[in-house]
């Protein structure tokens, strides 16, 4: 495991991140699907160098390394280009992959729905379609043509790019035809219209532990990367007895491939089509505010430059493992501010406030609407006692007057059964 930083930031490495936090990140990846680690370095680069991405003395010294503890997969901790990689299999005789290819291959392992395998295997041929030059000698053997005027034919990279295209093309009309289904899911539920709170959040931040603390579901929760990639809904009901639909999605993290977010977005439409988003942080890492960032960054990147700038409501999870200085000059900084919720899944510490502010941040969205209904028609009291919430309530001799708090399309319903 390598994880090359450049001395001076330039775009290259992850701002705000210290190098061993990105290398022990790096392991966690790799030991999410079962890698044996056997050797770790972190390498300063001065620039990147086109033929090999480390300098000269670095190479020769991993490949020592790798010699002599026969090592049979090098990975590193960057983007590299296909010349790059295949120069560094070349002198390091072993395999060597980059941190998108490691990525690719967790959610390759961790993909079991029929989605979740269309999204992973899009983003697996995109990412090899780049990487077919001059990666075998058979890609440039030449096949002839057919007929008198058949020509030289095509070469057998050419036939290879043709198979991926047409497969990418395929894959890309089935995720079209899941985002319809996706999008009939939610006109579906805009006609039984529960408010979407979608949880987002850094990968292993502790979104699966909250939604099962939240929904008694049995959602599969780990001290591992990666565990979720299918998005998963449940009902909640709020103090106030309002019920909202609990969104839980796939975790970011920092240099998220981008073939990934183009071949998930169908699944990342969850979240821009949700009421609140709330940011599961998970608080106790030194370089938690770099992971905020690398989520707000991704967020953005889908669509969601309105719901970031508005402040979405910041989960810090996982106080129950802060030192004692530091949680308390946490909990000081939230009480300054409400879009701070200091918070433990484990313990369920902070549940209050957090089902509370989701309370009421959904009643800032509800306008208050005076109805008065006639004493026959329980049907319609029954209904806005089930889909508003009831402020006031009083009867005269031939009305029930009623003052309800609504939601923009509940209030649409009503005035359609009223009229």
């Amino acid at each position: 495991m390598v994880c090359p930083y450049l001395k001076k930031a330039t775009g290259q490495t992850t701002v705000g991140r210290p190098p061993q936090a990105r290398l022990t990140e790096t392991v966690g990846l790799a030991r999410a699907i079962t890698l044996d680690v056997v050797a770790v370095e972190t390498v300063s680069v001065r620039g990147v160098r086109s033929a090999t991405y480390l300098g000269e003395g670095a190479v020769v010294h991993l490949g020592c390394v790798v010699a002599s503890r026969e090592i049979a997969l090098a990975i590193l901790d960057c983007r590299l280009s296909p010349i790059q990689q295949r120069n560094l299999e070349r002198l390091w005789k072993t395999k060597v992959i980059d941190r998108t290819a490691l990525i690719l291959e967790i959610f390759g392992a961790r993909a079991h729905t029929r989605e979740g395998a269309l999204q992973v295997e899009l983003a697996h041929l995109s990412y090899q379609r780049s990487r077919l030059v001059r990666s075998w000698t058979h890609l440039e053997r030449q096949r002839g043509g057919f007929g008198f005027l058949g020509g030289p034919g095509e070469t057998q990279i050419e036939v290879d790019r043709r198979i991926l295209g047409d497969r990418i093309a395929r894959l890309q009309c089935e995720l079209d035809a899941v985002k319809r289904t996706r999008a009939l899911h939610r006109r579906a539920r805009c006609r039984v219209p529960y408010p979407i709170v979608a949880l987002v959040g850094y990968t292993n931040a502790g979104k699966s532990t909250l939604f099962n603390l939240l929904t008694q579901a049995n959602v599969r929760e780990a001290d591992q990367l990666f565990v979720t990639l299918d998005p998963t809904m449940r009902a909640l009901r709020l103090p106030s007895g309002r019920k909202v639909i609990l969104s839980d999605t796939v975790g970011f993290i920092s240099d998220l491939p981008l073939e990934l977010v183009a071949a998930f977005r169908a699944t990342l439409e969850e979240v821009t089509s949700a009421d609140i988003v709330v940011h599961v942080r998970d608080i106790h890492p030194p370089d938690s505010d770099a992971q905020r960032d690398d989520v707000e960054a991704i967020l953005r990147m889908i669509g969601l430059e309105s719901i970031v700038d508005r402040n979405i409501v910041q989960l810090c999870n996982k106080i129950d493992l802060l030192a004692q200085e530091a949680r308390e000059k946490l909990l000081n900084t939230a009480s300054r501010n409400a879009t701070l919720l200091p918070f433990s899944a484990v313990t369920g510490e902070g549940l209050n406030s957090l089902l509370a502010a989701l309370d009421h941040r959904l009643s800032c969205t509800l306008s208050v609407e005076e109805v008065a209904v006639p004493l026959a028609d329980g049907a319609t009291l029954s209904w806005l006692y089930r889909w508003g919430e009831v402020l006031a309530c009083h009867t005269d001799e031939s009305h029930t007057h009623v003052q309800v708090r609504l939601s923009a399309p509940n209030r649409a319903r009503l005035y359609a059964r009223l009229s």
